[in-house]
């Protein structure tokens, strides 16, 4: 996330609130919470599917983050050791699931759980209800490492440097599996392109 789609504040609010912490005070990680929990969630929803895991790995990202407060070191941008926390997470659930296969009641159910727009006319409607699942699937689909990539510079709008810290691995590696994400979508949803 690049310091222009921050707040001014908001990364020395942060950095702060990481000092407050280690040096006792619980609250300041409320602040932390407020500012970080929806993105956090939105990222781990992105690379595991499920709405349910998102929440648990959420709290269980910030629970992680309270327990390094001690070490923490501002070396790096604020975003880029939480999402780090959050990637890591997301990849042992991964591996976990890859073990332990379920289909969840939430996986069945999603289709029914989007709402339409108001104005748009019933069969518009479950057009892009259906187009947007697609959507979703595809990038569900991608393998791990380039889905976290894709999400991070697209919906955290994180830079590809920030990205790498977090990733804990090199700026071409970042830009490669970004190109790459984007090449596999286009050609899983080239049809759509045509419509």
């Amino acid at each position: 996330m690049s310091d222009a789609a921050l707040p001014e504040s908001l990364p020395d609010a942060d950095i702060e609130a990481m000092k407050r912490l280690a040096d006792g005070d619980d609250l300041a990680l409320n602040g932390i919470m407020h500012r970080w929990k929806d993105k956090v969630a939105a990222f781990l929803y992105r690379m595991t599917g499920s709405a349910e895991a998102a929440a648990d790995l959420a709290q269980e990202t910030f629970v992680r983050l309270y327990q390094s407060r001690a070490r923490y070191q501002p070396s790096a941008a604020f975003p880029t050791y939480l999402f780090r926390i959050a990637a890591n997470l997301g990849r042992n659930h991964a591996r976990w699931r890859t073990r332990h296969p379920t289909v969840s009641v939430e996986d069945c159910s999603t289709a029914f759980q989007q709402l339409p727009g108001h104005d748009a006319s019933p069969d518009e409607a479950a057009e892009q209800q259906e187009t947007t699942l697609r959507i979703e699937k595809a990038i569900a689909s991608l393998p791990v490492d380039l889905r976290e990539a894709l999400h991070l510079f697209t919906y955290q709008e994180m830079s590809q440097h920030e990205i790498a810290q977090a990733l804990g691995c090199s700026v071409k590696a970042v830009e490669t599996r970004i190109y790459r994400a984007r090449q596999m979508l286009k050609e899983m949803l080239a049809d759509l392109r045509q419509q």
